[in-house]
């Protein structure tokens, strides 16, 4: 597993050096007359079925298609303060793809807060802002046949127009996802709204939040054992439902076609549930 850091430090106004064709954010206004902008790019060659991850604590994950074989990903960081202590960004290779991580400092004037952050691709690693509020907002392009992970804290998810399978996972923040392939979204504060052009996963796919709405979208083919439930909400379905058991308005237990040996968890509390034929 090969770790690469890049670290880059610029004082003032905001400095471009990304791909021509990304959006350039605003800079937020400063606090106490000090400001921190930097900007990351990496370019590199993933191949078919490999994964690109993103990983950020503070900051939106947008993703969209690239017209060629490169994917390339931008990273703005905005610093407010803590700016005596850079995040940096760094790139993990490994056999799965490439993940990228936002990589916030331990320590705050010299004194050590919490243990050391750590990138590692998947469930493995460990990061933590340590209370520092600099933001990085990442931006990628993805080849056909690649697939992306986006994982944040506080920020959005946008990945609407990938040729794979697509995975979003915030806290604070809605996900949008419209895909080829698979998909799973979860967040805590936020709406859900994912289209899937395939849904022959294997095993469990879970989409849940607790203050938003859930809305999914499948092939008119789409089978699988649901488990759907709202508090304040209701659940409207396009596809026929078998009922297993009790049911009422906010909560049931369901077959849709024949199941197809997969199993749908939909749970929110504060939000409706919608699920969507996507012709």
């Amino acid at each position: 597993m090969k770790h690469f850091t890049i670290l880059a430090l610029f004082s003032g106004a905001l400095v471009w050096t990304g791909t021509p064709g990304f959006s350039q954010r605003a800079a937020p206004p400063p606090i106490f007359d000090v400001e921190v902008s930097q900007d990351f790019q990496w370019t590199g060659r993933l191949e078919m079925g490999q994964t690109l991850e993103l990983k950020g604590i503070n900051g939106d994950i947008r993703a969209e298609l690239a017209d060629g074989d490169e994917v390339v990903v931008v990273a703005h960081k905005f610093g407010r303060r803590d700016y005596e202590e850079s995040v940096v960004i760094e790139v993990v290779e490994h056999d799965g793809g490439v993940t990228i991580c936002a990589v916030y400092p331990s320590r705050r004037y010299g004194r050590r807060h919490g243990r050391e952050s750590v990138c590692a691709p998947g469930r493995e690693g460990r990061l933590s802002s340590h209370d520092n509020d600099v933001q990085v907002d990442f931006e990628a392009r993805i080849p056909a046949g690649i697939n992306f992970v986006g994982k944040t804290v506080n920020g959005s998810i946008d990945a609407v127009s990938l040729d794979g399978d697509v995975f979003g996972y915030t806290v604070n923040g809605d996900v949008d996802i419209a895909a080829t392939g698979v998909a799973e979204a979860q967040t805590v504060n936020g709406s859900i709204d994912v289209r899937m052009g395939r849904a022959d996963w294997s095993g469990e796919m879970e989409f849940r939040t607790v203050n938003g709405s859930i809305t999914l979208r499948f092939p008119d083919t789409f089978a699988a054992e649901l488990r759907g439930e709202t508090l304040n909400g209701s659940i409207e379905s396009d596809f026929p439902i078998t009922i297993m058991g009790r049911f009422g308005p906010r909560r049931l237990s369901g077959v849709i076609g024949d199941g197809g040996g997969r199993l749908l968890n939909v749970e929110t509390v504060n939000g409706s549930i919608r699920l969507l034929s996507s012709r």
